[in-house]
């Protein structure tokens, strides 16, 4: 019985790590619009100018954990924020850049999001766009 029951957790675990390795696209970077892996993940408009968006973005993740705000820019291309998010437990780190334009009386949000480690993300790239999208999209209605 002992032996089956190792048996058993040896293939539990060849499982998941398979299950592992096809639940998620091999990447580690991803961007809005650009990565066919993720066709949901597609480039916001909004009404709001992009000073405003800019500033929804700060707003929004004031209150979420692990994100952090290390830098902004402006000029005649728009308005350029870079982050940081880091995963809980783990301590891993993706750099992400949101990108705001006004084109054509809209203000185009597109947004990118990339590890600083490995070539695998198991997926954490795509949920830190939803996540920020979701809280950009709530900030603003």
């Amino acid at each position: 019985m002992k032996r089956f029951v190792g048996w058993l957790a040896v293939v539990a675990l060849v499982g998941t790590a398979l299950w592992a390795l096809t639940a998620w696209p091999l990447l580690n970077d991803v961007e809005t619009g650009k990565t066919p892996e993720y066709p949901d993940l597609q480039v916001r408009t909004f009404s709001a100018q992009p000073d405003r968006v800019g500033d929804a973005v700060r707003e929004a993740l004031t209150e979420r954990p692990g994100w952090t705000v290390v830098g902004s820019g402006q000029g005649p291309g728009g308005v350029a924020l870079s982050l940081v998010h880091e995963t809980p437990l783990l301590h891993l780190k993706d750099d992400v850049t949101v990108k705001i334009r006004r084109r054509g009386g809209q203000t185009v949000v597109s947004v990118r999001s990339q590890s600083r480690v490995g070539k695998w993300d198991f997926g954490q790239n795509a949920r830190n766009i939803r996540e920020l999208l979701q809280a950009l999209d709530a900030e603003l209605e």
